[in-house]
Formats: C-alpha cells, structure tokens, sequence
C-alpha cells in the first residue's frame, strides 16, 4: 500500500512553486494516512468521522459527473511542522456549494460548509479548471 506523501517532499514541491504548498491528491494525502489529526483535527474526537471514511466520499464525490477532480488543500503551518495537516478540500466542478455539502454530507463531516474558491490563497500545482467549472472548498474552522 502507498505511503502517505512525505512532509519533506511536500516542501520540496513548495520550494519549486515559490513557497506555495501544493495541493494533494487523494492518494497523495490519505494512502496509508493513518494520523487522525491530520485533517480537521480540533473536530477529531468531536463527531468527525475517521479520515478511511472521509476519504471514501472524497472519492465517491470525484466519480461524480460534473466533478473534475477533488485535491486535499494543507494549512499553511504545513511550513514550520514536523509533518503534514490539512485544511480544506477543493473541488472543482460545474455543480452548486449546497449540492456538494449534500453529496458529502458535510454535516456529519462537522464541516463548516462550502465555500467559493480555494480555503488558502497559499496553493500550488492547481489543475487546469475547465470552462464551465470552477472551485469550491469544503471548510473545517
């Protein structure tokens, strides 16, 4: 099984896209992430449900059509820890903010809702964004 991505290759890439973190693909952040503090960690112990099945949503949500691809955006503490904590998840897409919340059930995400845009300006490696579609973020705090 992969291995999560690693926090020094994750400053590496920062470092080739001028100290921007990148975003992180599925795989990249959940494959072998075992860390629950990793994602939303002040919900964590709180109803968030556990990061297999938040990643098995993520991915449902990815199949759907309309969605064209789903990254994992990291806080930008990212910098200054010894490891790897995300934020937000973006996703791209031609659908509403409420469709998404409903389609993952943020609710019981004990997520904070959808916003327009990247939850950080502080993102690299964006994929291209199609005509029609645009970025929505799935927010915790």
């Amino acid at each position: 099984m992969p291995v999560v991505i690693s926090h020094a290759d994750v400053l590496a890439r920062a470092e080739a896209d001028d100290a921007t973190l990148p975003l992180l693909t599925i795989d990249e952040f959940f494959a072998g992430n075992t860390d629950e503090a990793s994602l939303a960690p002040n919900q964590w112990g709180y109803g968030r449900p556990e990061l297999r099945e938040i990643e098995r949503r993520l991915r449902e949500l990815a199949e759907e059509p309309g969605v064209r691809w789903v990254r994992v955006q990291l806080h930008g503490d990212t910098h200054d820890l010894d490891g790897i904590v995300a934020e937000a998840i973006a996703i791209c897409t031609d659908k509403e903010a409420a469709e998404i919340a409903e389609l993952l059930d943020t609710e019981s995400l004990q997520a904070d809702g959808v916003i327009d845009g990247y939850a950080t300006e502080d993102t690299g490696d964006e994929p291209e964004i199609p005509a029609g579609s645009r970025v929505l973020s799935v927010v915790w705090d």
